[in-house]
């Protein structure tokens, strides 16, 4: 999977976890079953955060400025935002390219955030796994916290 498949993947994944919620809001408001919105809610902040964790990576291998790196991952926050980004991101060619596995003469391969990425990229299942592990941990801890607004 190219970093192009990947990204375009998680912003597809994130726009339908927005219908997933805004589907469970007005069912609520209509037929006051507030529980689809737990699940529904759940979802959609899981696939959020593994979103941004794939943009961030997807920026690093790519070599995004860091403005273009915020507007991927903020886009997030803005129902549906993710497919007008990733199509911009596609047209302007920011995701064009294979992973970066190697390093190369260019001398920002010896930043250590780069030769951390390569590592990483070199070993996908551990990869996924942390990436995992860290959605995980920050989706339990944004879940002990409660609800965006407060619970009623």
């Amino acid at each position: 999977m190219t970093p192009k498949q990947l990204f375009r993947a998680a912003a597809i994944a994130e726009a339908i976890t927005w219908t997933l919620l805004i589907s469970a809001l007005v069912a609520r408001a209509v037929s006051g079953w507030a529980f689809g919105v737990t699940i529904a809610g759940g979802i959609h902040g899981f696939v959020f955060l593994s979103y941004g964790a794939t943009a961030i990576l997807v920026a690093i291998n790519q070599r995004w400025h860091p403005g273009v790196a915020a507007l991927a991952v903020v886009s997030a926050i803005i129902p549906y935002a993710t497919i007008p980004t990733e199509i911009w991101l596609a047209r302007s060619e920011r995701l064009t390219g294979p992973w970066r596995r190697d390093a190369t003469a260019d001398p920002r391969d010896q930043v250590w955030v780069d030769r951390l990425a390569r590592w990483f990229i070199r070993h996908p299942a551990l990869l996924v796994l942390l990436i995992a592990a860290a959605v995980v941990v920050l989706f339990v801890v944004l879940l002990t916290l409660g609800p965006p607004g407060g619970s009623k």
